[in-house]
């Protein structure tokens, strides 16, 4: 094994290990890695001696902070279309792992982004730990939330994936357990016995006997107790309408969030509005996945996507220039342009088999 590889992989007992494994970038996902896991788990599925994967990230910082961003910026400055592969690949990896047909372990601890929610969330068993902290912050580049993240959102109680997606907000553990983002609270200090069980498994109920032996019931959630407040003031029809009933409420946690979401792209707001409620509407994540390629491919030749990676990665002065500034200058019919299809271009997982 080469631990220079963006993916490792190694075997214990009839268990196959996936670590991602760029530490320094907080194991940001590029195109290898992501053509690595999708081989990996062609290859246990067929392997009758694998009972089940499980995903870890390399480092002490988190699994995944989601893509790598900075190089979508450069690809979409250089007039590329490498990004447009990227999101290709990943999406289906993501149906991939929800799809898989044996026990797929995600260990969720740590930051856990964007592109990290979808190699994670959508596995059959998801774990978060007292230091997981799980968003999908891509308002504040000047993207949509993707990776079957608005699939995952819209079916939040509520209207609390609304308010995740549109603030970008991030949550710890018996959040995401609430929010359906995860299934299983683990306790940090025990994922080295947890991991050594999960070893010596054989079969799938083995896996899940040696889950819930470590599993426990994770605290300090805060939208429980919100709900009252996010329901009423994000089921309004638009961004505006729920900007000011959130103003208007009089929670502080409320005119929190306004500063929150006003500091966002405007078209990403409306378009991450829509695609979540399109999202709870289709009844596949194959079919979100396809709605939310044709909203990354239309984004990626927008100027807010490379404005906000320019104001939070590249220069890091947190100001975005957004085009447009603000959110009534965004239009029904700019929105709408994001759904479009894109002809041969579709992704094409939710399409008909053929005959």
């Amino acid at each position: 094994m080469n631990h220079e590889d963006p993916v490792l992989l190694h075997t214990e007992g009839r268990v196959r290990h996936i670590t991602l494994n760029r530490p320094r970038a907080l194991n940001a996902l590029n195109h290898t890695m992501v053509l690595r896991m999708a081989e990996a788990l062609d290859a246990a599925e067929r392997d009758d001696s694998v009972a089940a994967v499980v995903l870890t990230g390399a480092g002490e910082r988190g699994l995944c902070a989601g893509g790598d961003i900075r190089a979508i910026r450069d690809d979409a400055l250089a007039g590329g279309g490498t990004a447009l592969d990227f999101w290709r690949d990943e999406y289906r990896l993501n149906a991939r792992i929800a799809r898989f047909s044996k026990p797929y372990v995600a260990i969720m601890d740590g930051i856990v982004m964007g592109g990290g929610v979808g190699v994670s969330a959508h596995g059959s068993i998801r774990i978060v730990t007292e230091r997981s902290r799980i968003a999908m912050p891509e308002t504040g580049i000047g993207f949509v939330p993707d990776v079957g993240g608005t699939y995952l959102l819209g079916r939040a109680p509520g209207e609390l994936g609304t308010h995740l997606a549109l603030t970008g907000a991030a949550v710890g553990a018996a959040d995401a357990l609430l929010c359906g983002l995860a299934g299983h609270f683990v306790p940090s200090r025990e994922l080295p016995g947890l991991t050594a069980a999960l070893d010596l498994c054989t079969t799938p109920a083995d896996v899940a006997t040696a889950v819930q032996r470590y599993a426990g019931e994770a605290t300090g959630g805060e939208l429980a107790a919100q709900r009252g407040w996010i329901d009423s003031c994000y089921s309004a029809g638009t961004v505006e309408e729920i900007v000011e009933r959130l103003g208007d409420c009089g929670e502080p946690a409320a005119k929190e969030a306004v500063a929150t979401i006003l500091a966002k792209s405007p078209t990403a707001l409306k378009v991450t509005l829509e695609a979540v409620r399109r999202a709870r509407r289709l009844d596949r994540l194959e079919a979100v996945l396809d709605q939310e390629f044709r909203v990354s491919s239309t984004a990626f030749t927008r100027p807010d996507l490379v404005e906000g990676v320019r104001a939070q990665i590249v220069d890091k002065d947190r100001n975005p220039r957004w085009n447009p500034a603000r959110l009534t200058e965004v239009t029904d019919a700019d929105v709408e342009r994001f759904f479009a299809p894109l002809g041969d271009g579709e992704l094409g997982l939710d399409a008909p088999a053929a005959v």
